[in-house]
C-alpha cells in the first residue's frame, strides 16, 4: 500500500461526502424551520412556478367569496326595503277596498282614507330615495336598466341585466302590426220590443258567467246600463263599448258591443242571446269570439316577441329583456319607424369568480310610486301608482286594479332577486367554497414539508455528518505514519 503526503485523497473524499451531508442537513433545517418543501426556486423550479400560480389562485377565490358574501348582503338590503313597500303596498289596497264600499261611506270617511292613501304613497317614494348600500341609492332605480322612448303610442315598460346601452339616437323601433281585443258586434240591435219581451244575454269569461235579463218597461239606455254595472260586478274582463251620443235617445234601438280588457292573442270570451245575431249567431248557442292579435314588429333591428302590447326583445341579442309599450290601435305606415327607444344599462354588476370576465349581473328596477303600476286600462286615466285616488267609489275600484300590478310587480321582483341570490350568487359560493378548499390543498401538497418524513431525514443525516467528521479526522492521521518509517 503506497504511502502519500502530497494529497491526502481519503480526507478530501471524507471531506467531499462531509459537505454534501451538511448541506442536506442544512436543507432538512430549512424546511423544519419554515414548514415549506419549497422555499427558493432552485428546491423545485416546475413545483415553484405551479404553486405561486396556485397561491394567486387561492388569493383570488378568497377575495370572489369576499364579494359573493358583500353581493347577498347588498340584495337582503334590497329585499328589506321591498318587503316594507309590499306591506304599504297591502295596506293602500285595504284603504282601496273601504273606499268602494259606496252603500255606506260619507264624503268624510272617504277624505279620511284618501288622507291615508296620500301618507302611504310618500311612504313608499321615501323607501325608494333612502334605501342605500353604503353610497349607492338601490331602490330609485339607478341600479338598473332605465329607458325612455320618443314617438307616440310609445312606452318603455323595463328592462334587465342582459339589456345593451343604445348607440346615440337609441333603437328605432318598427311595428309590423298593433295589438288587438278580442271584440264583438251584433248584427240585430236591441230593440224596446225585445227587452219587454225577456231577452237573456250570457256571458262567460275567465271561469265567470254572467246571465243577465232585461225588465219590461225599462228603456234601451237603461238596460244598457244596468248591463254595464252587471258586468264590473261579475269581476270578468270584458266591458259594454257604448256608440257616443246614444243617450240621448233613450228608446233608440242600438247595436251591442263589448271587447276584452285585454290586448292579445291569450284572451277571448264568449256570449249568447236569446235573439240570434243581437250576440250569438244562433239562438241560445254560446259563441266564442276570435282571440285579439298580439303586437309585432322589430326593436333595433331585432325580432321583438309580442305578447298583448308589449313587445319584448328576443334572446339572445342586444335588445334581449328589453320591453316597450305600442298602445296604437293600427301600425305606422309601411317604412315607417314609430320612433325610437334609449337605453342606459346601469344594471349591478358583481364578479364572483377569481379569474377575469367571471361575472354575473342584476338589475334592481325603480319602486317610486311613477314606476309602479303602469299599463292598466282603467276608466279613471291613471297611468300609475301615483295617480290613484280613492275619494269616489268608482275611482277606489280602478285604484285596485293599479295597486294589484303594483303588488304584482314587487312581489316578481323579490322572487327574480331571491332566485338570483339563490341560484346566481349562492350556489357560486358554494362552489367558491369549495374550489377554494381543494385549490389550497392542491398547493399544500406540492409546496408544505413533511414534517415527520423531514425529522427523520434530518436524523438520518445528522448521524451523516458525525460520521463523515469523524472520518475525516481518522484520514488527516494516516500522513503521520510516514513519520515513523523516517524514525525507524
Amino acid at each position: 500500500m503506497p504511502l502519500r503526503i502530497n494529497h491526502n485523497v481519503s480526507a478530501i473524499n471524507a471531506h467531499r461526502n462531509l459537505i454534501r451531508n451538511t448541506e442536506v442537513q442544512d436543507k432538512n433545517l430549512e424546511r423544519l424551520s419554515s414548514g415549506l418543501k419549497i422555499n427558493r426556486g432552485a428546491d423545485s423550479p416546475a413545483g415553484l412556478i405551479i404553486s405561486e400560480r396556485m397561491r394567486a389562485q387561492i388569493a383570488g377565490l378568497k377575495q370572489a367569496i369576499d364579494n359573493t358574501e358583500t353581493g347577498i348582503t347588498m340584495l337582503q338590503t334590497a329585499e328589506g326595503g321591498l318587503d316594507e313597500v309590499n306591506r304599504a303596498l297591502i295596506n293602500a289596497r285595504q284603504l282601496a277596498v273601504s273606499s268602494a264600499n259606496e252603500a255606506v261611506n260619507d264624503e268624510a270617511m272617504l277624505a279620511a282614507n284618501q288622507a291615508e292613501l296620500d301618507n302611504v304613497m310618500r311612504t313608499i317614494d321615501r323607501i325608494a330615495k333612502i334605501a342605500n348600500y353604503g353610497n349607492k341609492a338601490i331602490l330609485d332605480g339607478s341600479m338598473g336598466a332605465n329607458g325612455v322612448t320618443q314617438g307616440d303610442y310609445l312606452e318603455f315598460v323595463s328592462a334587465n341585466e342582459n339589456t345593451k346601452s343604445s348607440p346615440v339616437g337609441g333603437y328605432q323601433i318598427e311595428i309590423k302590426e298593433a295589438a288587438t281585443r278580442s271584440s264583438v258586434q251584433g248584427a240585430v240591435p236591441l230593440t224596446q220590443a225585445m227587452i219587454d219581451a225577456g231577452e237573456q244575454l250570457t256571458f262567460s269569461e275567465g271561469g265567470i258567467k254572467l246571465n243577465f235579463e232585461t225588465k219590461a218597461g225599462e228603456n234601451v239606455e237603461t238596460t244598457l246600463n244596468r248591463l254595464d254595472k252587471a258586468i264590473i260586478h261579475s269581476g270578468m274582463n270584458i266591458e259594454i263599448v257604448r256608440t257616443p251620443g246614444s243617450a240621448a235617445n233613450p228608446l233608440a234601438p242600438q247595436l251591442l258591443r263589448f271587447r276584452h280588457k285585454e290586448y292579445g292573442s291569450e284572451h277571448s270570451f264568449q256570449v249568447a242571446s236569446n235573439t240570434a245575431g243581437l250576440l250569438s249567431s244562433r239562438i241560445n248557442t254560446p259563441d266564442t269570439i276570435k282571440n285579439g292579435v298580439d303586437v309585432s314588429g322589430f326593436i333595433g333591428g331585432e325580432l321583438g316577441l309580442g305578447r298583448g302590447q308589449i313587445l319584448t326583445g328576443s334572446v339572445p341579442t342586444k335588445v334581449s329583456g328589453l320591453k316597450i309599450r305600442y298602445n296604437g290601435e293600427s301600425a305606422p305606415p309601411p317604412g315607417t319607424n314609430a320612433g325610437t327607444v334609449t337605453v342606459s344599462q346601469n344594471s349591478l354588476t358583481f364578479h364572483v369568480g377569481p379569474n377575469p370576465e367571471q361575472s354575473t349581473s342584476f338589475s334592481l328596477r325603480s319602486v317610486n310610486s311613477k314606476k309602479l303600476g303602469n299599463g292598466i286600462q282603467n276608466d279613471s286615466g291613471y297611468r300609475s301608482l301615483n295617480d290613484i285616488e280613492i275619494s269616489e267609489a268608482g275611482k277606489a275600484q280602478d285604484a285596485i286594479r293599479i295597486i294589484d300590478k303594483a303588488i304584482e310587480e314587487i312581489t316578481t321582483a323579490r322572487g327574480e332577486m331571491g332566485a338570483f341570490q339563490k341560484n346566481d350568487l349562492g350556489s357560486n359560493l358554494n362552489y367558491l367554497r369549495h374550489a377554494h378548499e381543494n385549490v389550497t390543498n392542491a398547493e399544500s401538497i406540492i409546496r408544505d414539508a413533511d414534517m415527520a418524513e423531514e425529522m427523520s431525514e434530518y436524523a438520518r443525516n445528522q448521524i451523516l455528518v458525525e460520521s463523515s467528521t469523524a472520518m475525516l479526522a481518522q484520514a488527516n492521521q494516516t500522513p503521520m505514519a510516514v513519520l515513523k518509517l523516517i524514525n525507524g
